[in-house]
């Protein structure tokens, strides 16, 4: 599934490079950094409570916008649901795409933003403006 949400990432990828940023990584590397081993790709992560020095430490509900400027693209893997409308907020505010892995069976917390559901290979998830 992994693998999956990735791939469906590196197809969204219409520039070189192109701009990406993880928000919320946490510990869980694996999206990351089969997205880094890719050339025409820039990526940087973010989190309140950073596990290493290459994660830089943001609160999404009051982002530094410099951090987030001239992206491309904005993910997020299971992001807790009262996060959920401010990581859509920063992707509307940057003209991001945005893609939402929320946990398995979890409705999205959208407030009154329209988010797709999107099924690609193995995985499924929301995305805005993809």
């Amino acid at each position: 599934m992994w693998q999956s949400f990735a791939e469906y990432i590196l197809s969204q990828c219409d520039k070189n490079p192109t701009r990406i940023c993880e928000i919320g990584v946490g510990k869980f590397m694996q999206v990351f950094d089969y997205l880094n081993e890719h050339e025409n790709v820039e990526i940087i992560k973010t989190d309140i409570s950073p596990n290493d020095s290459t994660v830089i430490k943001d609160d999404v509900t009051r982002p530094n916008l410099k951090l987030y400027e001239n992206l491309d693209i904005i993910y997020s893997i299971r992001p807790p649901s009262e996060l959920q409308p401010y990581i859509i907020d920063l992707a509307l505010k940057t003209n991001a795409k945005l893609i939402i892995k929320p946990l398995f069976n979890e409705d999205i917390n959208a407030k009154n933003i329209k988010l797709t559901l999107k099924n690609y290979n193995k995985a499924s998830f929301y995305t805005l403006g993809v």
